[in-house]
C-alpha cells in the first residue's frame, strides 16, 4: 500500500466513542483524533545509564511522527540492570524481565490498532524484548538503539573492576580504586561500554534491519543519535504508508545475516537466548546448529573488548555494524528488506554516499587510530567465530562459550569437577582459596527452571583475576555476562532441575573441555579414565537415585517463569 495511511483505529473510535474523549483527556486536539496515530515506546526511567536518556529519543522519535502528518502515543514500561541485581536473589529475576516487558508492550500495542510502533532501548533484555513484541504484534515498527556510553579512564568500561572487587573482598584496601571507579565507571548515558550483551544486541537490531543504518552503538553524548531518533519518527510513518511489516524484514535469511554479524564481532553468549526468542515470536526455528556452523565459517574481524582491546565508541566511529556488512557482504544476503524500506545493499551503499563512514574515520583520528585497528578486514582477520556450542554426555542438547575471550592455551582442557549447587557457595570456596588450580566448577540448578537462569558474573570475574585460577573453568545451567572472560560454559542442555546429565555429576569426575572438537563430557571418575559406555552406565546408575529438589520460589513471575520456560538452547521463553 502506498500514498495517505488509513488510520487503523478509527472503526475502534466510532464505536466506543470514549476512546476519542480518553485521548482528549491527554491533551489530544479533535485533528490529533483523524490522523495516523502511533504508539512510541521506551523503557526511560531512572534504572541506570543505558535508560536514563531514552525520554529524550522518544520527544526526537515524537518530534518526527508529528512532521510526518501523525500523532504519537508515548508509552513506558522501564528495564532493569543486571548490574543491580548482582550477588542477591534480583539476578534471577533479570531474564524473567525480558518477558515481562514483552508482554507489556504487546498489551500497550494490542489496546487500540496503531498506525505503526517505534521501540527505543539500550540495553540486554529490553532491547530483545522489544523485538519479541512487535514480532508478536506484527504491525509496521522500527528499533531506535540508544547507543553507547562514554570511555571510562584509560579505556575502562562500567564492568571493570573484577579484580579491585576480587581484592576488597579478600579484604584488601582498594578504597581509592573503588572511588575513582565509582565515579568514572559509566562517564555518562549509554549501554556498557563493552561487547556485552547491550552493546550485542543493539547491533544484532541493526543486523537484522529494524534499526536505521549506523544506528547500533552511536554514541549517546553526540547529536547523531537525536537525528537518527527523529528519522525514525518520519521513517515509522513511511513504513506504515507501504504497509511494511517486521515479519517483512526479520525473516530467516535476515537471521542468518545476524548470526554472522554476531560472529564476526564476538557478540555475547546471551544472544543465543534472545535471537531464537525473537525468531520463535515469527514463527522462525533457529537451532544451536546454525550459530556453530556460521561460527566455523565466519571471519572474527572486531578488536573490543572483553575479547580484544578497544570500546563501543570507538566501534562506532570504525563505521559500526555497517562496516562489519561491508566485510562480510559475500557471506550476507544483501536482497533483505530493512526499515529503511530499501534492501541491505542499497543501505550501504546510501552510507557510503552520505559520507558516514568518512566522519567517523575522523573521530578516530582524533585518538590517533584508524579504522583497520578497530575493525580488520576480511583477508586480516583473527580466525573464524567466536562462539562454540558443545556437546557431549554433561550436555546432549549443548552448551555455549565464547572462546574469543578464552586464553588459547585453554581452549582443551581436562580437569576434576568442583560441584555446586548454587553460585554464591562456588563464588565463597573461589575467594576462600578452597578451589585447586586446574578444576572445573559446575554450577547447577541454576538454569531457566532452575533459579531463572542468573549470570555468573562475579564467580567468573574472580577466576579471571586470581592468577593461580587462571587455569581453572566454569561449566553451568546459568549463564554469564556478555563481559564474561575465560573458559565460562553455559546454558548446559537439558538443564539440571529437568534431570540433564549436569545434575549427576560428581566432584573428582573428570571432565574434557575440547573447544575446537566441541566437546564437554566426563571422560574419568577419581582420576581414572574410562570409556563413554562406561561413563553412560555410570550416569544411568546415578540417576537412579537422583531426586528433583524442591524450588522454594515465591509466588509471581518467578514461579511462572520457572514452570513455563523452554530450554535455554531454544532461547528461555514462556511456552504456551
Amino acid at each position: 500500500m502506498s500514498g495517505k495511511i488509513q488510520q487503523k483505529s478509527r472503526k475502534a473510535r466510532e464505536d466506543w466513542i470514549q476512546v476519542d474523549a480518553l485521548s482528549c483527556g491527554t491533551g489530544w486536539d479533535e485533528r490529533d483524533l483523524s490522523i495516523p496515530q502511533i504508539l512510541i515506546e521506551d523503557v526511560y526511567g531512572s534504572s541506570h545509564p543505558g535508560s536514563i536518556h531514552l525520554n529524550a529519543l522518544a520527544e526526537e522519535a515524537s518530534i518526527g511522527v508529528f512532521q510526518e502528518g501523525g500523532r504519537p502515543a508515548n508509552f513506558h514500561g522501564t528495564d532493569i540492570c543486571d548490574g543491580w541485581a548482582m550477588l542477591h536473589d534480583g539476578m534471577n529475576y533479570i531474564l524473567p524481565s525480558r518477558e515481562v516487558l514483552c508482554d507489556l508492550v504487546e498489551v500497550h500495542g494490542r489496546v487500540i490498532p496503531w498506525d505503526g510502533v517505534v521501540v527505543i532501548s539500550s540495553c540486554d533484555k529490553s532491547i530483545p524484548a522489544h523485538l519479541m513484541a512487535i514480532s508478536r504484534l506484527n504491525t509496521p515498527a522500527i528499533h531506535v538503539p540508544g547507543g553507547s556510553n562514554r570511555i571510562g579512564p584509560y579505556m575502562s568500561h562500567s564492568v571493570l573492576v573484577g579484580e579491585t572487587a576480587t581484592k576488597m573482598r579478600q579484604g584488601e584496601d582498594v578504597s581509592e580504586e573503588i572511588r575513582d571507579y565509582k565515579l568514572s565507571g559509566c562517564p555518562g548515558f549509554g549501554a556498557c561500554q563493552f561487547m556485552g550483551t547491550a552493546s550485542t544486541m543493539q547491533c544484532m537490531s541493526e543486523a537484522l534491519g529494524m534499526s536505521l543504518p549506523g544506528a547500533a552503538l552511536t554514541p549517546a553524548s553526540l547529536f547523531d543519535i537525536r537525528r537518527r531518533a527523529r528519522r525514525a519518527g518520519y521513517q515509522i510513518m513511511e513504513l506504515s504508508k507501504k504497509g511494511i511489516r517486521p515479519s517483512d524484514i526479520m525473516t530467516k535469511e535476515s537471521f542468518e545475516n545476524a548470526i554472522k554479524v554476531h560472529a564476526a564481532i564476538s557478540g555475547s553468549t546471551n544472544a543465543l537466548l534472545h535471537l531464537p526468542a525473537i525468531a520463535h515470536e515469527l514463527g522462525i526455528s533457529i537451532d544451536e546448529g546454525l550459530f556453530d556452523r556460521v561460527n566455523r565459517q565466519t571471519p572474527y574481524l572486531v578488536d573490543i573488548q572483553p575479547s580484544g582491546r578497544y570500546l563501543s565508541e570507538l566501534f562506532w566511529y570504525a563505521g559500526g555494524i555497517a562496516r562489519v556488512q561491508i566485510e562480510l557482504q559475500e557471506m550476507l544476503d544483501l536482497r533483505v528488506m530493512t526499515v529503511t524500506g530499501k534492501t541491505l545493499g542499497e543501505n550501504l551503499e546510501q552510507l557510503e554516499k552520505e559520507g558516514f563512514f568518512r566522519r567517523g574515520e575522523g573521530y578516530l583520528a582524533n585518538y590517533k587510530l584508524k579504522r583497520e585497528d578497530i575493525i580488520r578486514s576480511a583477508a586480516n582477520s583473527n580466525g573464524y567465530g567466536s562462539i562454540a556450542v558443545l556437546k557431549g554426555n554433561i550436555a546432549p542438547e549443548g552448551s555455549v562459550i565464547k572462546f574469543s575471550a578464552v586464553d588459547p592455551d585453554m581452549l582443551t582442557h581436562l580437569g576434576p569437577a568442583k560441584v555446586f549447587n548454587r553460585e554464591e557457595e562456588a563464588l565463597d570456596a573461589v575467594l576462600k582459596g578452597n578451589i585447586e588450580p586446574g578444576s572445573v566448577i559446575v554450577i547447577r540448578y541454576e538454569g531457566p527452571r532452575g533459579s531463572g537462569m542468573p549470570e555468573m558474573f562475579a564467580t567468573t570475574e574472580a577466576l579471571a583475576t586470581i592468577p593461580a585460577l587462571r587455569n581453572s573453568a566454569i561449566v553451568t545451567d546459568g549463564r554469564f555476562s556478555g563481559a564474561t572472560r575465560g573458559p565460562c560454559i553455559g546454558h548446559v542442555s537439558p538443564e539440571a532441575v529437568d534431570g540433564g546429565p549436569i545434575a549427576l555429576v560428581e566432584n573428582n569426575d573428570l571432565i574434557l573441555i575440547d573447544i575446537p572438537n566441541r566437546v564437554l563430557s566426563i571422560v574419568g571418575v577419581g582420576g581414572q579414565r574410562k570409556d563413554e559406555n562406561q561413563i553412560q552406565a555410570l550416569l544411568a546408575e546415578r540417576k537412579k537415585t537422583w531426586e528433583r529438589p524442591a524450588l522454594h520460589q515465591p509466588p509471581g513471575i518467578l514461579r511462572r517463569y520457572s514452570n513455563q520456560a523452554a530450554s535455554a538452547m531454544k532461547g528461555a521463553y514462556l511456552e504456551e
